[in-house]
């Protein structure tokens, strides 16, 4: 008796083929329950502000349920075809990189958000469908809610899915002062001798 695996559907797509697949497009997007942000407004100018976006940038932060921002990293992204399992791959790393994960948790209670500035005007486009499925699986891997995908243009700014946008900021735009966008997150804590005598060496 000999046993063996039938060869599943997705291995005998051709590359072209599978890459299509790992994207979302709007209507799976919209009926997928993604948490909708209280004042989206205030989290994209507070992430602007802090990172200062330029074109194939993407910013992916996590929000506590006060929607307080807790983390967040930005990086370039350059390929030259849209493939949501590579932006997967590069938004974990950066999740691993700056907040541990909630695995253990039965239920998330902290929600990712990804802002990705490009060019071209603000309609969906397949590149956005492949970041859409990048977030929603980086998400379910790190025990995070998947939230919101921005986009950031020339037109302004648009949550997809939604139909809440502004004409400020843009892709242009020079970034706001953090006071009267969001506040910079605390310095991580330090303790200890060596602490103490830096702090009083930088009071001098």
């Amino acid at each position: 008796m000999t046993f063996g695996f039938a060869p599943s559907s997705a291995a005998s797509l051709s590359p072209s083929a599978a890459t299509a697949t790992r994207m979302l497009e709007p209507a799976e997007w919209a009926a997928a329950g993604i948490p909708l942000l209280r004042n989206p407004r205030e989290v994209v100018r507070g992430l602007h502000s802090r990172h200062r976006p330029g074109p194939a940038t993407a910013i992916v932060a996590v929000l506590d349920p006060d929607e307080r921002l807790r983390a967040s990293a930005s990086f370039t992204s350059r390929r030259a075809a849209a493939d949501g399992w590579m932006f997967r791959n590069a938004l974990l790393a950066q999740l691993r990189r700056v907040i541990p994960h909630d695995l253990r948790r039965r239920t998330p209670v902290r929600t990712a958000v990804l802002l990705y500035c490009r060019e071209g005007d603000a309609r969906w486009t397949e590149e956005d469908g492949a970041w859409m499925w990048g977030l929603r699986d980086a998400c379910t891997l790190h025990g995070l809610r998947c939230g919101a995908y921005i986009t950031l243009t020339r037109d302004g700014w648009q949550v997809l899915g939604e139909g809440r946008g502004g004409r400020r900021p843009d892709a242009a735009s020079a970034p706001e002062p953090f006071a009267t966008s969001q506040a910079p997150l605390p310095p991580p804590r330090t303790g200890g001798v060596a602490s103490d005598v830096l702090r009083r060496a930088a009071a001098r």
